[in-house]
């Protein structure tokens, strides 16, 4: 099983499993920026021994002020931590809740950590006839649901990806903002907002500074490209983050990764670079992915959700493996809830990454049991 640790991206289990190297795969089963690291990155590897006998900065000062810059937020609304998994783990440890809910599908992360803590799971179906979209209608049935079983506003946590993993959609702020009304506690996974033109239409990371019953959640790596340092950052009220960093490890965010953070965060044309090619290429590859067969369902990002018509008489696991022996790795999807095991998930990257993926699946569907 690729996703032997719930993720994609792990080529060391690949090497185990198709017996190639892991520099001669073609990796879309993790959704990072294919431009890779910008190249201020190098130039932080380049002088960090200088500064590596040094702690780093507990409060992760310098990395908070540009982040407040550039999201335009006071830095005492921000909380950076190593990964945004820590501080999906960090939201739950502080507010105990009675139940979590988390759409289904979604980033596994929320339920693994909730379960964690000893919270039961609400699940939030999201269909493939509505293309994978949370509804008003979804929301107002399970708050219907916990008022009938006693779980008063404030009690329960949600989780709500946007865009979503693996679907790819974003989340009406609307949505959001009734639950709020309703007293409930929520969390906005924005991690690939930064991949999204018109971000600014849907990210509630403003809203979240001065509303205590909200908090938003990033990553840096997914953009960056810069997953082996582990970076993400929330945003909350003061006193939200306060309340978060309380139970926060000392020295969490290491001074390697402060450095490469607030160096990216200058870098313009980088992210402008990344807007022009995902607004061409994700388009091309959806077209491509149609016209060999298969269901392609809407997103707004770097990453793609498909299924396996029935007719292809092929499961995502099937593909998965067939795809991966000839040195192309995709993510088996069926292990998110709510998918089944037609799902698959796929990173949009190059052109000509995008050729090699497109000859290879199409060898695949033409005759699966081929050797």
């Amino acid at each position: 099983m690729l996703e032997r640790y719930g993720h994609g991206g792990d080529l060391r289990t690949a090497q185990e499993l198709f017996g190639l190297p892991a520099d001669q795969f073609h990796d879309f089963s993790a959704n990072m920026n294919p431009y890779g690291p910008p190249a201020c990155v190098a130039e932080v590897l380049r002088t960090y021994t200088d500064s590596i006998d040094r702690y780093p900065d507990p409060s992760v000062r310098e990395l908070r002020r540009k982040l407040g810059i550039h999201h335009d937020l006071d830095p005492s609304c921000v909380l950076v931590g190593n990964g945004a998994a820590e501080l999906i783990d960090l939201a739950v440890r502080v507010y105990r809740p009675e139940v979590t809910a988390v759409t289904g599908p979604s980033f596994v992360e929320y339920a693994d950590a909730a379960r964690k803590c000893g919270s039961p799971i609400h699940v939030l179906p999201l269909y493939p006839e509505n293309d994978f979209r949370l509804t008003a209608d979804t929301i107002r049935r399970a708050l219907l649901d916990f008022r009938r079983r006693g779980i008063q506003p404030g009690q329960a946590l949600w989780f709500l990806g946007s865009p979503n993993n693996p679907t790819g959609q974003l989340v009406e702020p609307a949505i959001i903002r009734e639950l709020l009304l309703e007293g409930e506690r929520v969390i906005v996974d924005e991690a690939f907002m930064d991949f999204v033109p018109d971000a600014a239409n849907y990210s509630l990371l403003r809203e979240a500074e001065v509303n205590e019953r909200l908090t938003v959640i990033r990553s840096m790596t997914k953009f960056y490209a810069i997953p082996g340092i582990r970076l993400g950052y929330a945003a909350g009220s003061p006193q939200t983050i306060a309340e978060l960093g309380r139970l926060q490890v000392p020295w969490s965010v290491n001074s390697l990764s402060q450095q490469i953070g607030s160096a990216v965060l200058d870098e313009k044309q980088y992210a402008e670079n990344t807007l022009t090619w995902l607004k061409q290429e994700r388009p091309w590859l959806e077209s491509q992915l149609s016209a060999l067969g298969l269901r392609v369902y809407p997103g707004e990002v770097n990453y793609i959700l498909f299924s396996i018509p029935a007719e292809f008489n092929l499961t995502s696991k099937e593909l998965q493996h067939e795809m991966g022996v000839r040195g192309v790795l995709i993510r088996d999807a069926s292990g998110f809830d709510g998918l089944d095991e037609t799902f698959c998930r796929i990173a949009v990257r190059f052109r000509e990454e995008h050729l090699r993926l497109l000859d290879v699946m199409k060898n695949v569907l033409a005759d699966p049991s081929r050797p």
